[in-house]
């Protein structure tokens, strides 16, 4: 008797094992690679550079990849993956592999504006509007001065950076940090104010004037001639009765009312104190610490603003009060007042 041959059946029933095995495999494969349910976009932030498929780890536990094993798997068979440079990224959950991917082919870059003659209460606005860090954050940092005394060629002060927190516009991307931002302004300052200045003995004297220059001054041709007002009423011995510095002793910036300067009770107030306010009042441009480190040579002791934002100057007080009245008139005019 001769047994028939069962091997046809058994390879169809292997053949379907392996179909179905192949298939669940390709469901698994599909299913793990499916976008994750849609959300709000968000930052997110690589503080140091990584592979690929090190973030997709970071990713499934942030809810944006399902399975970061299949994914980096898949990355791999596609060639889509790449390292990833430090930075601040912008992703959403529901998104694909491949828009993971073009998401975090390059940090964002966010262009800030620190303009000058703000001082360390007013940037810290600008730097929490902007999601660089938080005021508190940044204000802190600005107060810690030990924190940011290596590898610079210049002395810090003691108790806060003001004056020294360089104004210009820097790359500042959302969650840069506190510490990060203010290491750059210091680099700024370093590299653009000692580098023309030179390392001078008098550096924190010279912030400190140039930093009312720069409060006071809109005007680049007038810097170095305030600077000279200040320079001879320090000479006489007079107080130097400059608003900015009532202003921020108040830490408000605003047009002060009549008499005020003279009622807030502060060591900045320098229509109380003789001599210099005890540290910068806010952070000054080059061109102001220009002006500071050479003064204009001339016999001016007062001066006061005009509609253009020009000074008219004077050598005495009765000179000076005339051009009090010409400024009240001036911008009277330029308000309509009748």
């Amino acid at each position: 008797m001769i047994r028939k041959r069962r091997w046809p059946r058994r390879l169809a029933w292997t053949v379907l094992f392996l179909v179905g095995m192949l298939g669940g495999a390709g469901w698994h494969v599909r299913s793990s690679l499916d976008p994750t349910p849609p959300g709000p976009e968000r930052y997110y932030i690589v503080t140091e550079p990584k592979r690929f498929g090190a973030l997709l780890v970071d990713l499934e536990q942030a809810g944006i990849v399902r399975n970061a094993k299949v994914a980096s798997w898949w990355a791999r068979y596609r060639d889509i993956g790449h390292p990833v440079a430090k930075g601040t990224y912008r992703i959403a959950p529901g998104v694909t592999l491949e828009q993971i991917s073009t998401a975090f082919k390059a940090p964002l870059r966010q262009m800030v504006r620190i303009p000058e003659g703000r001082w360390i209460a007013r940037v810290a606005k600008v730097i929490d509007e902007k999601e660089v860090a938080s005021a508190e954050d940044y204000i802190a940092a600005a107060h810690d001065p030990q924190a940011y005394r290596e590898n610079l060629s210049f002395p810090l002060p003691k108790a806060s950076l003001e004056g020294y927190l360089f104004p210009d516009t820097y790359d500042l991307p959302p969650l840069l940090g506190a510490d990060a931002t203010v290491r750059r302004q210091l680099q700024t300052f370093e590299k653009k104010v000692v580098g023309t200045l030179g390392r001078r003995k008098d550096l924190h004297r010279l912030v400190i004037i140039a930093s009312m220059v720069e409060a006071e001054t809109a005007l680049d041709r007038e810097r170095p001639i305030v600077a000279g007002v200040i320079m001879n009423r320090l000479k006489k011995g007079m107080t130097l009765d400059i608003d900015a510095t009532v202003l921020y002793a108040l830490q408000e910036w605003k047009e002060p009312g009549p008499g005020v300067v003279k009622t807030v009770q502060s060591p900045y107030n320098t229509y109380l104190n003789a001599g210099l306010p005890p540290g910068p009042i806010c952070s000054p441009g080059l061109a102001s610490l220009k002006a500071a480190a050479q003064p204009a040579k001339h016999p001016y002791l007062y001066y006061v603003a005009m509609p253009d934002k020009s000074h008219l100057f004077s050598t005495n007080y009765d000179d000076h009060r005339a051009n009090i009245r010409k400024s009240r008139a001036a911008f009277a005019a330029s308000r309509g007042d009748r």
